[in-house]
């Protein structure tokens, strides 16, 4: 059984320069109360992993304002004219990947493979600097997994084993975060006790799952 976590507890774990795996997808399904809390106790340095990073206000968005953020893993930037901005003045550091790529990155840093083969960036810059694995005759980029120290995740429901489920779309990147990180923060909408989630709704096991953030007051 877990304890549910003080939130400015939570935040208190995390370092500067830590790599955060960020659940969400232009904020829907993003833990904003622990980015709240982040933002509050001002330590940054991060490296941020993540689909996107929403737009200024909103989720990852406030990192950025905060300039708590020194690195961006993400597939686009194009909704937040802030991270644009400092990428351009050389105040952020960009990764661009593909998003189908990143997730599967992400996944394989998660489930210990050495990395993933993809055909995407072949003949362009992408491919610069990265290894070419040839398979049946067809070319390949070699990419590496990626895995964080801590994951932040939003789900619709924990239970005080850490069991997660979450609320349709805003599925999307948190189970993979979950996976990859070392330590992994939890914020629910919801507490509930253990069995009120059936089994088959379970999408994060809470073997996973550090830390549940206490409920919203």
């Amino acid at each position: 059984m877990k304890t549910a976590t003080k939130i400015a507890d939570a935040a208190a774990l995390i370092p500067e320069g830590a790599v955060l795996l960020i659940g969400g997808f232009m904020a829907v399904g993003t833990p904003e109360r622990m980015i709240d809390a982040l933002v509050e106790r001002g330590v940054g340095g991060f490296t941020v992993v993540a689909n996107d990073t929403a737009l200024p206000g909103c989720g990852i968005g406030k990192l950025i304002t905060a300039g708590l953020v020194k690195r961006v893993i993400a597939s686009h930037i194009g909704l937040n004219p802030e991270t644009q901005k400092k990428m351009i003045e050389g105040e952020i550091d960009v990764e661009l990947v593909p998003q189908g790529t990143l997730v599967e990155r992400i996944r394989a840093g998660g489930v210990g493979l050495g990395g993933v083969l993809t055909a995407t960036g072949i003949g362009t810059p992408v491919e610069e600097g990265k290894q070419i694995v040839e398979v049946q005759g067809k070319k390949y980029l070699l990419e590496e997994p990626i895995r964080g120290d801590f994951a932040l995740v939003k789900a619709k429901q924990a239970d005080y084993l850490g069991n997660l489920d979450y609320s349709l779309t805003a599925h999307n990147f948190n189970p993979v975060m979950a996976m990859a990180a070392e330590t992994v923060i939890a914020e629910a909408e919801v507490i509930v006790p253990v069995g009120a989630i059936p089994p088959d709704a379970v999408k994060t096991p809470g073997i996973l799952v550090d830390h549940i953030l206490e409920r919203e007051l």
